[in-house]
């Protein structure tokens, strides 16, 4: 297992998935992301270049998956980008490389992630993209697994950083803040509670769930989950 830190953004960090297929004896892959609709965007990416990729979320209907599916077992795919709910319990056995595009936030899902490859007895490879703003997730994936992911290329600086937010939040924890008041306006000589977002005039009349979400609202959470398999390159 392997992590490479990417200077910039998505679109460096796409650029650096790239360049890692073509580097690397890739038979085939699953690149994991966390979102949906990045998985769109990153197979769509990676097909524009010329590599033999297809997409697997949870918007697709079953028969679509299912067919993908097929074809990546045949090998007539060779990359497999995908989000953590579409490879839920995804059971093939010969697949050579797992690339983590983004860096879950669930430590746990990073073991799942990664069983998909050296299953079987097989070889199996493990790289994770990190920019300095994931330094937080690989320490919370490191203490979790018991060993430092192997930085290849560049400083530490990914726990560099995350070191310097853990001694941040540990000063916040000491320090006891006073209570704020809340804001009030003026009306007609009776002071209101002011609203810290106003929300649009369309959803005010809509009611809410228990979550405390209107009715309508989509949810940016990852997708979390899979099997239970755990490589042999990370028990040792």
């Amino acid at each position: 297992q392997r992590m490479v830190k990417v200077k910039g953004g998505f679109t460096e960090k796409r650029q650096a998935l790239r360049d890692l297929i073509t580097s690397e004896n890739v038979r085939s892959a699953i690149v994991f992301c966390n979102r949906k609709r990045d998985v769109k965007v990153v197979d769509q990416s990676l097909r524009r270049h010329g590599v033999n990729a297809a997409a697997l979320h949870g918007d697709m209907p079953q028969s679509d998956r299912t067919v993908t599916l097929e074809k990546f077992r045949a090998g007539e795919i060779a990359i497999l980008v995908a989000s953590d709910v579409a490879a839920r319990g995804l059971d093939i056995t010969d697949v050579s490389h797992v690339f983590n595009f983004d860096v879950p936030m669930n430590p746990e899902d990073y073991i799942h992630r990664i069983g998909r490859t050296g299953r079987a007895g097989r070889e199996g490879h493990s790289i994770m993209l990190a920019t300095a703003a994931d330094g937080k997730y690989v320490q919370q994936i490191e203490r979790l697994i018991g060993t430092k992911i192997e930085l290849v290329g560049g400083s530490d600086q990914l726990r560099v950083v995350a070191d310097a937010d853990a001694e941040d939040s540990a000063r916040d924890d000491r320090k006891s803040p006073r209570k704020r008041r809340s804001g009030r306006r003026k009306s007609a000589g009776k002071s209101e509670p002011t609203p810290a977002v106003e929300a649009p005039a369309a959803e005010k009349g809509k009611p809410k769930d228990r979550t405390g979400k209107r009715r309508g609202e989509k949810s940016e959470s990852p997708e979390l989950g899979m099997g239970d398999h755990v490589p042999d390159f990370l028990q040792r």
